[in-house]
């Protein structure tokens, strides 16, 4: 067994300005409906909602050992949450691919965000030695 750690940062006003910039564009290249739908019912804290996520995408990425690259796209990761609220990965593509390849056991996420940041841990454990 062997577990994978990402973690990513970011300052929300990287992410309030590509909402400002480029609005529906970059929210339909980065995130899929489901988080687009989620975060955009968050209200006010929907800015918070987007770059969590975002970073969740990149620590997801990191841990996968690929990062956003090697035929991985950020709509490939998809970060949800359960009925307690608890964030989960989904994988697509060939993010799922690639997880699967390596035998891919289990995946959590940590998300959180302050007035200024916002952040994320990923930890996959798989059968790779």
């Amino acid at each position: 067994m062997r577990i994978r750690c990402g973690m990513d940062l970011i300052e929300l006003k990287r992410i309030e300005n590509a909402l400002s910039s480029h609005g529906e564009s970059f929210k339909k290249r980065v995130y899929t409906a489901r988080e687009r739908a989620y975060c955009d019912g968050r209200g006010e804290a929907s800015v918070q909602s987007y770059a969590a996520r975002f970073c969740g995408k990149e620590a997801v990425a990191k841990a996968l050992g690929t990062g956003i690259a090697k035929g991985v796209c950020l709509q490939d990761i998809e970060i949800t949450v359960d009925g307690r609220g608890r964030p989960c990965i989904t994988l697509h593509n060939e993010a799922r691919r690639i997880y699967e390849a390596m035998g891919g056991k289990s995946m959590d996420i940590s998300l959180t965000h302050s007035h200024d940041y916002a952040a994320a841990q990923a930890v996959l454990l798989t059968d790779e030695e």
